[in-house]
């Protein structure tokens, strides 16, 4: 029965070991570093050919399928939610805590210890001395001795050793001990929040029409993950950089709806976006990501019509349709539309692109039954506008294009921020604070007082020797005053 006992003791002591090791720190650490790094480069959840064509840079793309087939069988495209990822992230979490636990008892016997006093043999021994002659009585040099001190921030007292010496002693920033357990902590809290973040959110997209809306949005696999509300797209807008297809921005005028009714967020129903300006509706966050164009039939052609006279006229109509230029009897019918229109060498007319990046809208004017003109309208060229019975600004095509969002929600990220905080004051703590201790013990000798100024200090013994330097400087200063 004992040595079964002591086999099972042993074996947690095995387990409790090999977590206490630092060797197995660096090898997960290094494990999860790794891993990351692959799965940052990899579009998680993405589509497959833009993966293919990543893998393709790095392996070639005759090697590319079969890297490919292998990173996606081991979980590398969907990896913050694989098993061994998540397991990983446990197994560090472990380490930290078994190692800090190893650690932290004699450490935090050092931080509760109160400083005690020092005979003079035993002050003679420390790491930091220094020792200044002081001319007047021991009476006067009391009150020098701890106006020095203050001012190198010690609130020193006075205490006398087992072999009678009076000295002063101080101490300072001994909870600063404790900086790299508070990181500790601080990384097991921002991986808590890293898989509460996995376990209970999710990362996903969702392309909206204009005029649409959806209680959905879509992840891996195009699967459905209910939002518990509904979003709609009231409008998209692109804007160019002149004279260049390249966008200068793009929004989204959003609208949350519960129960089908319009909710206020800021005093408003709807909300507009762009990038880096997203939308956070009850954990939710939408994010402008990517736009597209979806012709079809239910689109409307917005126009803004002046005529003769300067009277202006705004009007919606589908394809086909026939609006009045204001003041006259002259229609114009929409006979045709192109995303991205464009001239080639030969002069003749061609699509050039599938988004709306130079939409172009061609209509046929007539009067009476009989067509007059015809001529194509180009939504950023002005100078297209004016036709002979007034001015057809083509304002936009509502209902063809998209906005491409992207949807998550992380409910761990307050804790991930948590982490972070204690983190910072943690890395503070443990590097631009040390636990310094200074005694200054005084003996009598021929009229004279003799200051030997001993000190240690956990980190930084440069510094720290300065300091006590400058304490010596100061009390011969004070000494000659």
């Amino acid at each position: 029965m004992a040595d079964e006992k002591n086999r099972k003791t042993s074996v947690v002591d095995r387990i409790w070991n090999a977590l206490a090791s630092i060797k197995l720190a660096v090898v997960v650490f290094a494990l999860i570093s790794g891993t990351s790094i692959v799965g940052t480069l990899l579009d998680q959840s993405g589509d497959v050919s833009k993966n293919l064509k990543i893998v393709a840079k790095f392996v070639g793309s005759g090697a590319a399928p079969k890297v490919f087939a292998f990173l996606d069988a081991a979980g590398f495209t969907d990896m913050y939610h694989s098993w061994w990822f998540i397991a990983l992230l446990y197994l560090f979490a472990a380490n930290l805590i078994v190692c800090s636990l190893e650690r932290l008892p004699r450490i935090w016997n050092v931080v509760r210890e109160p400083i005690r006093a020092l005979t003079f043999e035993q002050a003679n021994t420390m790491p930091v001395r220094r020792e200044v002659v002081f001319s007047r009585k021991k009476d006067e040099a009391r009150p020098a001795v701890l106006d020095a001190m203050k001012s190198f921030g010690f609130h020193a007292v006075e205490a006398k050793a087992e072999d009678a010496t009076v000295q002063f002693i101080a101490e300072k920033g001994r909870y600063s001990r404790l900086g790299v357990y508070l990181t500790h902590l601080s990384i097991v809290i921002i991986l808590a929040g890293a898989i509460v973040g996995m376990k209970f959110g999710f990362n996903a997209n969702l392309n909206l029409l204009e005029g649409t809306s959806s209680a959905v949005a879509y992840g891996g696999a195009d699967k459905e993950i209910p939002l518990g509300f509904e979003i709609r797209c009231e409008d998209f807008n692109v804007s160019y950089y002149d004279g260049s297809d390249t966008p200068k921005s793009f929004k989204s005028w959003l609208t949350i709806l519960e129960n089908g009714k319009p909710v206020l967020i800021d005093g408003r129903e709807t909300t507009e976006i762009e990038v880096n300006r997203p939308l956070r509706y009850k954990g939710i966050t939408f994010y402008q990501s990517s736009y597209g164009f979806a012709p079809n039939r239910d689109a409307q052609f917005k126009f803004a019509l002046i005529g003769r006279d300067g009277k202006k006229q705004g009007v919606s109509l589908k394809f086909e349709e026939s609006f009045t230029i204001p003041g006259t009897d002259v229609k114009g019918k929409v006979a045709d539309f192109s995303p991205a229109i464009a001239v080639d060498e030969s002069g003749k007319l061609f699509t050039y692109a599938e988004i709306m990046s130079n939409p172009a809208v061609f209509v046929e004017f007539s009067e009476k039954g009989k067509v007059r003109y015809s001529r194509w309208i180009l939504l950023r060229h002005p100078e297209t506008w004016d036709v002979p019975d007034g001015k057809v600004e083509f304002v936009d095509l509502w209902g063809a294009q998209y906005t491409g969002l992207q949807v998550r929600k992380d409910p761990g990220v307050e804790i991930v921020y948590l982490g972070c905080i204690l983190m910072t004051i943690g890395l503070y703590m443990s590097f631009f604070m040390s636990h310094a201790r200074v005694w200054v013990v005084m003996r009598e000798e021929r009229g004279k007082v003799r200051f030997l100024l001993a000190g240690s200090s956990s980190k930084n013994r440069v510094a720290f020797e300065s300091g006590i330097e400058r304490l010596a400087q100061k009390l011969s200063a004070a000494d000659k005053a």
